[in-house]
């Protein structure tokens, strides 16, 4: 949801394999197991939304995104807080190599055992995609309006299971980056 600002354009819009990057990256996660998909939209939300409007996602704007990461977090929570499910998948819009079988993978690891998180293990580092019990949700909703969930990961080892995912260390920041994804 947020600027985009080292990159200089919407990420969000960049063309991916003929598609926008959000696009695909929603239709990765309708191709998944995982029901319902919310979308979280905050910085030119109305440019992006209609890339998605025939999707049967949960559109989400989050009308403070400028505070930060966390406040996008709060609002996919909360979405998904209303429905019931067991548990979300957190997970973003730029690391487009992340498949339906990533997400799946998640799933199943949480099905299969006692874990309250499943986070994607790449590049010395644990972090998004990542799945959390519903249990954990009041503590991804007190994040700080500036950080992520990599705290709530790592404040939970006892709960949590690393599993690989070298797929999502593949992620667009910058123009360099367009280039290298768009070259693979």
């Amino acid at each position: 949801a947020g600027t985009s600002s080292r990159l200089g354009r919407p990420k969000q819009l960049l063309d991916y394999q003929g598609k926008p990057l959000i696009r695909h990256a929603a239709l990765n996660a309708l191709g998944s197991s995982c029901r319902p998909v919310a979308v979280v939209l905050g910085a030119f939300g109305d440019a992006i939304q209609p890339v998605l409007q025939d999707l049967p996602v949960e559109i989400v704007h989050n009308p403070r995104w400028a505070s930060g990461v966390g406040t996008s977090i709060h609002a996919g929570i909360a979405a998904m807080s209303r429905h019931n499910v067991r548990g979300a998948i957190l997970c973003l819009a730029d690391q487009p190599l992340v498949s339906p079988d990533s997400y799946d993978r998640l799933v199943n690891a949480y099905l299969a055992g006692n874990h309250g998180i499943i986070a994607s293990a790449y590049s010395d580092t644990v972090g998004v995609p990542v799945l959390f019990d519903r249990s954990l949700f009041p503590h991804l909703a007190e994040l700080p309006d500036d950080k992520g969930c990599k705290g709530v990961i790592l404040s939970h080892p006892d709960r949590t299971l690393q599993i690989p995912c070298p797929e999502a260390e593949t992620d667009i920041d910058c123009q360099a980056d367009v280039e290298r994804v768009l070259a693979l």
